[in-house]
């Protein structure tokens, strides 16, 4: 969209926040750059240059507004719904991959040459990997530094920096100030540091209507993994460095989000994991507007616009619960992991009581002796080949994964059909255009709608919903009266 200048002319005056994240604006004659929606009077449009990235401004010499604070904007929808090397490159630098496996890292796991990678991502978003993990040192630590008492050198290296010169350096050029007078410019109110509690506010655009989004993840949660607590989801997270536990709590203009981690580095994969499984970077704009193009879709996105997809924190641990969701309830399913989760999870301290476990990893899993598993064979047998795959490494899920690869090679699994393998795809891998025609209560849905309720003819009668079917998916899903529909009490 940066290329547009008269589109982002238009949305700068306007202050429109529907467009954070999809562009800045950078001012030619303050050298500063800012957010569409910044309050501060707009300049003049020849004084205007737009860039696509945060790391792009800071390349080009440009500092991050003290007033609108760009850095904090939601994440560009453009990452979440393509699956070509840039979007996916993007969404392992979210994750962190680049600070701790470096470019080289980065390229394994995609499986191009460094220099087909970096020069991609200049000639899209005009800055580098090394860029693009910069800027988002910059915003761990200034999180870090206006939200804890942290010491900075524990700052500098929680927040990836290699060195406290580098820190201090970075931090200068990209917000204009230094570590120190930016503490000192933040709300003195913060949070207990030594024992890594950290609480932020999680941007999104709005409208999101919460209901499905903390009704799936709570109608579904794991005991000992998953709670909801005092009109808050609680999980515990298996990170990098070590683990943690996320507190998500819906409020109308943004998610609050309570972190306590074993180890500070893992503060941005925390983000963005919990920013990835709330589905908060989406552009619900332009998703209801397609959908409402379908006059059987219109009333139920009228009703409540701004559904999301629930996803997840953890790509292997989704497709384990999906096989062990196969042809039963919930509540089966859940029964199901909590045994798992009890035998073989990791144990954790949970401050507030309630978490007890990591979920298995499937090196845990896969030792397991398939006899001990109260299932039927078939789907011993199917879950015993996945967590092998996974693993072995011969099956990667993950942030970085091609969708139609990843489903091809989990319908080649015994016991894998389409529903199984689109669930992951749609809830785990992060496809926007996964669609589950065979699904009991999509077609369900479908037949007291007036839809095709078969699956062939219901996917034709979808095709006009691309590439937004995982969320035509959920304002289907929402017309049943399922728990997963609704928020908690």
């Amino acid at each position: 969209m940066h290329t547009d200048t008269e589109r982002c002319v238009r949305a700068v005056q306007s202050k429109d926040a529907r467009f954070d994240g999809w562009f800045f604006t950078a001012v030619l004659t303050t050298r500063i750059y800012c957010r569409p929606s910044c309050p501060v009077v707009p300049p003049k449009p020849e004084n205007m240059v737009f860039h696509s990235s945060a790391a792009a401004c800071q390349q080009a010499g440009f500092r991050a507004c003290k007033r609108c604070r760009p850095d904090t904007s939601p994440g560009s929808p453009e990452w979440n719904q393509r699956a070509d090397l840039v979007a996916r490159a993007m969404r392992l630098i979210a994750d962190g991959v680049v600070d701790r496996e470096g470019v080289p890292g980065l390229a394994g796991r995609l499986g191009y040459s460094t220099r087909q990678i970096e020069r991609q991502l200049l000639a899209e978003l005009g800055a580098g990997p090394l860029a693009l993990a910069r800027a988002q040192r910059a915003q761990t630590a200034r999180l870090l530094i206006e939200t804890t008492a942290l010491p900075m050198a524990r700052i500098a290296f929680a927040a990836g920096f290699a060195s406290i010169r580098t820190f201090n350096d970075t931090v200068r050029e990209v917000f204009a100030l230094s570590p120190s007078e930016l503490r000192a410019r933040a709300p003195k109110e913060r949070t207990g540091a030594t024992a890594g509690a950290l609480t932020l506010r999680l941007p999104f655009r709005t409208p999101l209507n919460p209901d499905n989004l903390f009704g799936h993840l709570a109608a579904t949660a794991v005991p000992g993994v998953e709670e909801w607590r005092d009109g808050a989801y609680r999980r515990t997270l298996r990170l990098p460095y070590g683990h943690g536990i996320a507190a998500l709590t819906p409020n109308p203009d943004h998610i609050a989000c309570r972190l306590t981690l074993s180890d500070p580095r893992d503060l941005t994969v925390a983000i963005s994991r919990c920013r990835r499984m709330l589905d908060l970077d989406a552009d619900p704009v332009a998703i209801d507007d397609q959908l409402r193009t379908d006059p059987v879709l219109a009333p139920l996105v009228d009703k409540a616009p701004g559904r999301r997809v629930p996803r997840t924190v953890d790509e292997a641990e989704f497709a384990v619960r999906a096989v062990l969701g196969q042809q039963v309830s919930t509540a089966a399913a859940r029964t199901h992991a909590a045994r798992l989760v009890t035998a073989h999870g990791d144990p954790v301290d949970d401050p507030e009581g309630g978490l007890t476990h990591l979920f298995p990893s499937p090196e845990a899993l896969a030792e397991v002796d398939p006899e001990a598993l109260a299932m039927p064979r078939t789907r011993r047998a199917t879950l015993t080949t996945l967590v092998g795959r996974l693993a072995d490494g011969s099956l990667r899920l993950g942030v970085e994964s091609d969708w139609p690869e990843a489903r091809a090679q989990l319908l080649d699994l015994p016991g894998f059909g389409p529903w199984t393998a689109d669930v992951i795809a749609m809830r785990a891998l992060g496809d926007p255009d996964a669609f589950l025609p065979t699904d009991l209560g999509i077609r369900r849905a479908a037949r007291d709608l007036g839809l095709p309720s078969t699956p062939a003819a219901l996917t034709a009668r979808a095709a006009a919903w691309r590439p937004w079917r995982a969320y035509a998916v959920q304002y289907l899903w929402a017309t049943d009266g399922h728990p997963i529909n609704f928020l908690p009490a």
